[in-house]
């Protein structure tokens, strides 16, 4: 039984008083005979004195007076409970102190069982928020957008967009903070639409004294699956038909992103008998699908359109007379400087 149903199991009869086998089994989402064994046996195990009144209208309940301790924490405590598995992104969003405050609250609050179990939990899981092979980005102005998310005041900032005029001024009214593969975004309404800014992006960023209502009905993972789905719609504008060896289908989930590895997955067809495919694949411009193909060098060929085919030609050209007889020579040995 993991320690977070034994939490919950605890809390539920803390709040509810007595409980049958059946209205434990609803709430917890687990079978009666899971929901007994939980009650009778597991509980008590860690120290939790929790009985049973037999009979019609009985139930398990905790004895009299028993309650966990669950008290003290601040407001900042209490926040940094919802990051108390992610130490990283806690840091990042300047609650470092208050999760190690709260969880030390947290298991001084639970009996001697739960405690044991949830330091074994804890020693085991670690989560590390960015990708392979790139820093950490820094965000001196991400606890600035924590406080204006949770107090509701909007934020005058100077930010860095991709487009001309490249620095430009907005007020943002913050509706939530979303941390993907390493990079905080924040989602926050303009005068005319609710749109997402990088916070890395952000030049310079102060509260304003405006206040304002978050939508009720907002809702940030909503909103969040929406944009990744229109990004997906607005970054891939065109198609290319490529073939590939056996090699280089091995190793296009290295390379490539995973929408022209599905892409190729369910497009694929077998040309002759050397294990070559043939596949439609999405594309963004002609310059950025040359860079991203000749990642897979020899292992991969344009078909069509024209356009991208001759834009690696000309590419693998310019390679060749970087990289060819006036410099190097080939031997059955490894390549060897030319003598001047």
């Amino acid at each position: 039984m993991s320690a977070g149903r034994l939490l919950s199991l605890l809390l539920l009869l803390q709040s509810r008083g007595r409980m049958s086998a059946r209205e434990v089994a609803d709430e917890l989402g687990v079978s009666v005979r899971t929901a007994y064994r939980d009650l009778a046996r597991r509980l008590q195990a860690t120290g939790v004195p929790v009985y049973a009144e037999p009979g019609r209208g009985g139930g398990y309940q905790l004895v009299d007076g028993y309650r966990t301790r669950l008290t003290g924490m601040s407001e900042g405590e209490a926040r940094a409970l919802f990051f108390a598995g992610l130490p990283g992104p806690a840091a990042d969003l300047g609650l470092a102190a208050e999760v190690t405050a709260a969880r030390l609250k947290l298991l001084a609050a639970l009996p001697t069982g739960l405690r044991e179990e949830a330091a074994r939990t804890a020693a085991v899981f670690h989560l590390d928020a960015p990708g392979w092979y790139r820093e950490p980005e820094r965000t001196p102005y991400l606890p600035l957008f924590v406080d204006a998310v949770l107090t509701q005041h909007a934020v005058d900032v100077r930010y860095r967009r991709w487009r001309a005029p490249q620095e430009v001024r907005r007020r943002l009214r913050p509706y939530g903070l979303v941390l993907k593969s390493g990079i905080w975004y924040v989602v926050a309404a303009t005068e005319n639409r609710i749109a997402t800014y990088r916070v890395t992006q952000v030049l310079d960023a102060v509260l304003s004294g405006e206040r304002f209502d978050r939508p009720k009905d907002f809702d940030l993972g909503a909103y969040w699956a929406s944009y990744l789905d229109d990004f997906r719609t607005r970054r891939y504008t065109g198609t290319a038909t490529i073939r590939l060896s056996p090699r280089g289908r091995r190793r296009l989930p290295d390379n490539l992103p995973p929408e022209v590895v599905r892409a190729v997955d369910s497009t694929a067809t077998a040309v002759g008998d050397d294990g070559w495919v043939e596949a439609v694949i999405p594309t963004e411009s002609t310059e950025h699908a040359c860079g991203e193909l000749l990642r897979l060098g020899i292992d991969v060929e344009v078909v069509a359109p024209v356009e991208l085919r001759r834009f690696m030609a000309d590419t693998v050209d310019e390679l060749a007379r970087a990289y060819g007889s006036a410099h190097v020579e080939r031997t059955n040995g490894p390549s060897v400087p030319l003598n001047p």
